[in-house]
């Protein structure tokens, strides 16, 4: 059973409209201003919220605005009471967030066409995204069916190969694109005056590429390459500003997407700067693993090159060469020819610095 919330100041309008929803055979919570509905939010949870614009002490305006800035609510559907109907007051609430309004006064069935088109596109958005090229492109279709963004998002998404050591885009090079992998290996990195490589970060299938420039409007910071051959989706910039700009519950989706591995980088390049080459070694075999790794019986095996390595370790190759040496004679690691075979994750794991 779906669980409303309903913030509405007036006694004899609340009861009114949760006798409806209740009879509709929905669970419905009552607010009656709204400092007590924002409370009432946060710890409820509720799959869509119906809320007053003129209230005292806290208009509808305020508890969207509220409960916006709260990961944990900004995605509830939201749909506005009012009694009002100049084109100022949806301006506002659309720019707020607003998913719908109802004009005072309207007709239980105005009431519950509304909720339950506004509950079913929710649980559109809310169906888990597999992370490949039809994952993709489901996403973008539901987007499509949504009327705001039907006009706006193009049908073109397209799988490109890139080659090995092919570039998708150079630093100092403005974004027009984001890229979707949907089969491959790609890292970032970036280069310094004298020529030496960094490898900021390594994708694997289902990650996205190159989309922090375009939000921030920067150039790019950094290059990418492919490692090998790859499969990607080429999301054109005015696809990816409609995805984040024109519905609120597709962005909060899209977002969440995105983001997946942005905590992880965040630490990695923090433990770059302070960790010997050694601990930095390990982890850099570690995030090697994590996006790249084979199993073969009970030992895990990886392939990449040693000035690779080199570049996401942030130290010379033969460094890296004899830090490589000396975890295979604590039997760490095996080493036959471009292969790197891991005996002892959790002693990598448990490196010391």
């Amino acid at each position: 059973m779906k669980k409303i919330l309903l913030i509405e100041d007036s006694q004899e309008i609340r009861e009114n409209i949760a006798e409806i929803l209740s009879l509709a055979n929905y669970e419905v919570s009552e607010a009656e201003n709204g400092k007590v509905g924002v409370e009432k939010a946060k710890k409820e949870h509720p799959d869509l919220i119906i809320c007053d614009i003129m209230m005292p002490q806290l208009d509808g305006y305020g508890v969207l605005h509220m409960l916006s800035k709260d990961p944990q609510t900004s995605s509830i559907p939201f749909i506005f009471l009012t009694a009002k109907s100049e084109k100022d007051d949806f301006r506002k609430g659309m720019n707020l967030g607003a998913d719908d309004y109802l004009v005072k006064p309207f007709d239980d069935l105005e009431l519950l066409d509304a909720v339950e088109m506004r509950l079913k596109k929710n649980e559109i958005l809310k169906a888990e995204f597999q992370k490949n090229a039809e994952g993709l492109n489901n996403f973008m279709e539901e987007a499509r069916g949504l009327e705001e963004l039907n006009k706006h998002l193009s049908t073109d998404r397209k799988l490109t190969v890139f080659k090995k050591k092919q570039l998708l885009f150079s630093e100092g090079n403005y974004p027009n694109a984001v890229y979707f992998l949907n089969k491959g290996k790609i890292k970032t990195f970036k280069t310094n005056e004298d020529g030496r490589e960094l490898i900021t970060d390594l994708y694997k299938d289902g990650d996205f590429i190159g989309y922090l420039d375009l939000l921030e409007d920067k150039t790019y910071r950094e290059s990418a390459m492919a490692l090998e051959d790859s499969e990607v989706i080429i999301i054109q910039k005015d696809d990816f500003n409609v995805l984040l700009h024109n519905n609120r519950d597709v962005a909060n989706k899209f977002i969440k997407i995105l983001s997946g591995n942005l905590a992880d980088r965040e630490e990695r390049l923090l433990k770059l700067a302070y960790n010997s080459v050694r601990k930095r070694v390990s982890e850099a075999l570690l995030l090697v693993v994590k996006q790249f790794q084979e199993q073969h019986g009970n030992n895990t095996e990886i392939s990449i090159s040693r000035e690779n390595l080199a570049s996401i370790v942030g130290a010379s190759k033969e460094a890296v060469i004899r830090t490589l040496s000396d975890f295979k004679d604590e039997k760490l690691i095996d080493l036959k020819g471009g292969k790197i075979t891991i005996l002892n994750l959790e002693k990598l794991q448990k490196m010391r610095n």
